[in-house]
């Protein structure tokens, strides 16, 4: 007999924010939060015709908060016409044998189609956990053909984008609250989020803001020394390279001193790699890998145990570079010197979730194996991405020198990546009005341009770059993927003198 109930129950929810996993709200992830939220407000607003009505002083939102490439309307990105062609195909078999013109489906694309649909059968299956054999083994085909060095298709594990992967990882590497892993500062926040959830202890790094966002390795090896001392069990290096958000790019001997030092304080280095096509000065800083490197030690007596010791996890994705794929969700990881059982056990939890997405998979394969020369398909995929990585630096160099010419900014030129993160010193009146509002002053600056030009971008301490008070000097982080880029330093010039002038 059903239980009776009347308005006066007791019933009190099973799930409040005290009852909830304590880890969950010192979760922060600054990208998607207040400044977002307001953003696809006014984004509402204006799609409704009623930015006049509501006292919007700006025709658009330009959203440079996150690198999302083909976030439409406001950036646009084209689709890489190969890449849409082969998933066209894929989602729907029956246009292969339909009669159809060799510009809508040319050759190359049906016999990609073709060879991705006799491995996996279905992109309405599940594949295997790591991915489709065929996949993976293309994967290591392209990392093979760009370090020069061997890898194993079985030591790759295809993910739901590099996040999933690096979550992965870091719930198999954290055993405890007392468990530490080392994150530079500025960084991208899914690594301080993802501590946090997990409830283990974030170990910082800093990066040099005037010398290039440069890493002080014996800083790093110093800071290991202390967090031990402390009791902090420091097991792990996160790196990004190129960097977000700073846009650096580190040089070999960077790379060969982390791997040294990682190798003298017995730590797990996690290469973040994702933004490796987005390379801005390639004659002096190219993109070199952590797996390179590394297996390149193999050349010197001297060091060649570190190649064949260090455990290194390396992260790609289709989200970035100039695919700019995000919604997909495609990347793999590459476990090298990762012990055989332990192996196992990430193969174990990869199996818990079934398998990644098939055409975030699919988009994988196209990532590393994109059309050969003399292909049908290839004149024009050469054309869009040369053409997308052109406009990404050209506006890159743009909102750099548009921000150097701005009374109190300092903005180091991007080196890589889609991101540029520049120095604002704040007049104290500034700091006082925010302090009013028990806000951060970086965020209050960035709220107060959301609110008078529609420009959405994140403030430095979220990404872990706290504002110096005593200096008046904070920071924040935009991309370089605003379509509209020349309304975009438009508005923030014309904004900042203004705040100046106001605060002054």
């Amino acid at each position: 007999m059903a239980a009776s109930s009347s308005s006066s129950s007791s019933y009190k929810p099973v799930l409040t924010v005290e009852s909830i996993n304590p880890h969950v709200p010192n979760v922060e992830y600054a990208v998607r939060g207040e400044l977002s939220n307001r953003a696809n407000d006014y984004a509402n607003i204006l799609a409704e015709g009623k930015g006049k009505e509501r006292g919007l002083a700006f025709p658009s939102v330009v959203s440079a908060n996150i690198g999302n490439p083909q976030q439409q309307p406001f950036l646009a990105q084209k689709p890489l016409t190969f890449w849409r062609q082969v998933a066209a195909l894929t989602e729907y078999p029956a246009l292969l044998d339909a009669k159809l013109p060799d510009d809508v489906f040319p050759r190359d694309v049906k016999d990609r189609a073709r060879h991705i649909l006799d491995d996996v059968g279905s992109v309405g299956a599940y594949s295997h956990s790591k991915g489709a054999a065929s996949i993976r083994k293309h994967v290591a085909e392209f990392i093979q053909e760009r370090d020069g060095h061997p890898s194993d298709p079985e030591m790759i594990y295809l993910t739901a984008g590099a996040s999933a992967g690096v979550q992965l990882l870091l719930s198999i590497l954290i055993a405890g609250p007392q468990v530490g892993v080392m994150i530079p500062i500025p960084q991208y926040p899914l690594y301080s989020a993802a501590l946090a959830f997990y409830g283990a202890q974030p170990v910082r790094y800093f990066l040099d803001a005037h010398h290039d966002w440069a890493i002080d390795v014996d800083a790093m090896a110093r800071q290991v020394d202390e967090s031990r001392q402390k009791g902090i069990d420091v097991r792990a290096c996160c790196v990004i390279n190129p960097g977000n958000p700073t846009g650096s790019c580190l040089s070999r001997k960077n790379i060969e001193d982390i791997l040294k030092m990682a190798h003298d304080k017995r730590l797990v280095v996690m290469a973040d790699e994702v933004y490796q096509a987005n390379i801005y000065q390639p004659d002096t800083l190219p993109f070199i890998s952590f797996k390179k490197v590394l297996r390149d030690f193999e050349k010197d007596e001297a060091t060649k145990n570190i190649a064949s010791e260090v455990e290194l996890v390396s992260f790609h994705s289709i989200s970035k570079g100039v695919s700019g794929e995000c919604g997909r969700r495609g990347g793999y990881f590459e476990l090298t010197n990762i012990s055989s059982d332990v192996e196992a056990q990430v193969y174990k939890m990869a199996s818990v979730n079934l398998c990644p997405s098939l055409q975030g998979q699919i988009g994988v394969d196209l990532l590393v194996r994109p059309p050969r020369q003399g292909e049908p398909s290839y004149e024009l995929w050469k054309h869009e991405t040369q053409s997308i990585h052109e406009t990404l630096e050209a506006r890159s160099k743009k909102m750099a020198g548009k921000f150097n010419e701005l009374e109190g900014i300092q903005c180091n030129e991007a080196q890589g990546a889609l991101y540029l993160f520049p120095e604002i010193t704040l007049p104290q009146k500034a700091i006082e009005a925010a302090q009013k509002e028990k806000r951060q002053p970086d965020l209050f600056y960035c709220l107060k341009m959301l609110d008078a030009t529609g420009i959405c971008v994140v403030p430095g301490s979220g990404f872990g770059k706290m504002p110096d008070l005593e200096q008046r000097k904070v920071f924040l982080r935009t991309t370089v993927l605003a379509k509209e880029t020349d309304e975009f330093v438009e508005r923030f010039g014309t904004f900042h003198k203004k705040f100046l002038e106001e605060y002054a």
